[in-house]
């Protein structure tokens, strides 16, 4: 019986002497997209032709839980954030900067994938329905969009999703950071293991690399610490080469352990209290260290810094975000769909690029891939809910906005202050959704989704007259509220099917002889050109091409699909293909890399 296999994560592969083989001849025509078959869309690995230096860089920090007065920037009084205050005067501030969800692992997978919280894979944190969420062969991130035309892309913090291993039985893990696009990883992989701030070891790519003087609870060497240094040798690593980091520290994130309390050792605070504004006051020093750093390279003139948050201020572990007005003139917390929990610091700075100012153009974290992909000159999949602000961040005045935001909480555990504010409703369902000024939040029965809308308590605000959402105007306007609750309706769906995108490789057959089939689908939204498949396979083997492996042009939703006979030679330990898809998409050549192992 023959056995079929469909591998779509670029996993790494131990190097062999490689034939690359294309098709018979190339064809002109692509094909229309609903002729084949398309479940999932693979990784995204780096082209052979040399990517020019003269690129813009772009390093995206994410704080963690860091509320939207917690910097002096925005208001903050007791924490000092000097640098970060710094480049929020130098470069443009955003005053209505949004989460895409009110916690962690919702938000983070929305801000790489540019889904909203209706429409991305994980929609809830581990305490949730399903435990610890995993990113699928379906999410496309930031980081493969420009990994595809060549830049150099790490993550260094916390990735925030599972499992906490590199691989799953049998084959390379969908979810972990190198198959979604990062080529290097240092941190954490899951939510849990992030809240260790004095770990025993840290993931280097695929390996567990062990951290002996935090053995047996011996608090020794401190986690930010580590990830700073990692930063900082990345950034001289690929001075360069055209980079892109994802740096994601778990600071200020529960527990509040710092052990630098410097200014404010002697503050008249509990301890929790002063280890937060500590741990606030690492990030920003960490954040001076990396624009120190850029300038010393001389990379700070084409580099794009971009610096935000995964959602509002918490209040665990003994911290009292209400000594430090950590939610500014606003209502709510971690937690909480009120602006105070979903409403967020964003700093976008680069001395060259990014116009001084301020913005109060309402903007989700979604917005972050095509953002990216457009500066970069990459394709994006136009089937995600982020609209790009690089247009705003070149100084335009009339950039793209969104007819409304929405988003989504399905997560059971509360906190006093946040359930308070829910008025005893923290741990249901929740939804809310933006539209121009108004916005409308409603809770569900519990847990129930499918509960008719009559049973869903819903509430409507005017945030250009009432920011701090104190006066619920719901049963003013009955017709504006339900209107809202429409949208919301539509915003959501339990599944979303996403458009082929990039490139897919299915493997059948037994033995020594396969059929290798790839498809390497335009799901964007211009069209590529001089489209084209290969397949590298161990020095050795023979591979017979079965059909053309080239198209002029593929317009936006079709696909190149070819196909190869493989046959293996009896004494071979050599096990892996590799299929690269090439296109030119405007002026630039992008590549995404499928590869398989056989067994």
């Amino acid at each position: 019986m023959s056995s079929r296999r469909r591998f779509l994560t670029g996993a790494a592969a131990a190097p062999v002497a490689l034939a690359a083989v294309a098709g018979c001849e190339d064809g002109d025509r692509a094909q229309p997209a609903h002729q084949a078959q398309h479940t999932v869309k693979p990784a995204v690995a780096a082209p052979a032709a040399q990517t020019p230096s003269d690129r813009l860089n772009f390093v995206v920090i994410l704080a963690d839980d860091l509320g939207y007065g917690e910097l002096g920037s925005y208001g903050q009084k007791l924490m000092h954030t000097p640098r970060l205050d710094t480049l929020a005067a130098e470069g443009l501030r955003f005053t209505q900067a949004y989460s895409p969800a009110p916690v962690c692992a919702p938000s983070r997978c929305s801000l790489l994938t540019g889904l909203h919280s209706g429409h991305a894979t994980v929609r809830n944190n581990p305490w949730g329905p399903g435990g610890q969420g995993a990113l699928t062969e379906q999410d496309f991130t930031f980081a493969e969009a420009l990994r595809a035309l060549g830049y150099r892309t790490g993550l260094i913090g916390k990735w925030g999703f599972g499992p906490n291993a590199p691989d799953q039985p049998g084959r390379p893990n969908p979810s972990h950071p190198n198959a979604r696009g990062f080529e290097e990883f240092y941190g954490y992989l899951t939510h849990h293991h992030a809240h260790d701030y004095f770990p025993e070891y840290l993931w280097h790519n695929g390996t567990r690399e062990e951290i002996p003087a935090n053995k047996d609870g011996a608090q020794r060497v401190y986690a930010p610490d580590l990830l700073s240094a990692r930063t900082l040798g990345f950034l001289h690593t690929h001075q360069k080469e055209p980079f892109l980091l994802y740096l994601a520290p778990t600071v200020p994130h529960a527990p509040s352990k710092d052990p630098h309390l410097g200014e404010y050792a002697d503050r008249p605070w509990t301890g929790p209290n002063k280890r937060h504004a500590a741990q606030v006051t690492t990030f920003d020093t960490l954040v001076g260290d990396v624009t120190d750093k850029l300038t010393a390279l001389g990379l700070a003139d084409r580099t794009i810094v971009l610096v935000t948050s995964d959602n509002g201020p918490h209040e665990e572990a003994g911290t009292d975000p209400e000594l430090f007005d950590g939610n500014g003139p606003l209502r709510g917390f971690k937690r909480n769909l009120y602006e105070g929990g979903i409403r967020v610091p964003f700093v976008a700075w680069s001395p060259r690029h990014v116009p001084a100012g301020t913005t109060d153009r309402p903007t989700p974290l979604t917005d972050l891939l095509p953002t990216l992909a457009e500066l970069a000159g990459a394709p994006a999949p136009a089937d995600i809910d982020g609209l790009s602000i690089a247009p705003l961040l070149r100084g335009s005045a009339h950039p793209a906005r969104h007819d409304s935001l929405y988003f989504y909480r399905n997560h059971a555990g509360v906190t006093a202050r946040q359930n308070a504010v829910d008025h005893g409703r923290g741990d249901r369902l929740a939804e809310a959704l933006r539209r121009g000024d108004l916005k409308a939040i409603r809770f569900a029965p519990g847990q129930n989704r499918r509960a008719p809308d009559d049973q869903w308590d819903v509430e409507l605000y005017d945030l250009a007259r009432d920011p701090g959402e104190e006066h619920d105007l719901a049963a003013a306007r009955p017709a504006q509220a339900d209107a809202l609750v429409k949208l919301m309706r539509a915003s959501w769906a339990p599944v979303y099917p996403r458009k082929p995108f990039g490139i897919t490789l299915d493997v059948t057959g037994e033995g020594g002889e396969f059929t290798v089939t790839a498809t390497l689908a335009n799901g964007s939204a211009r069209p590529w050109n001089a489209a084209r498949l290969t397949l590298d396979a161990p020095s050795g083997w023979l591979v017979h091409a079965r059909d053309p492996a080239g198209a002029t042009r593929l317009d936006p939703g079709d696909h190149l699909t070819a196909r190869w006979l493989v046959t293996r030679p009896q004494v071979s330990t050599a096990t892996t293909l590799t299929c690269r898809g090439t296109a030119h998409h405007a002026d630039d050549e992008v590549t995404y890399t499928a590869t398989a192992t056989l067994g």
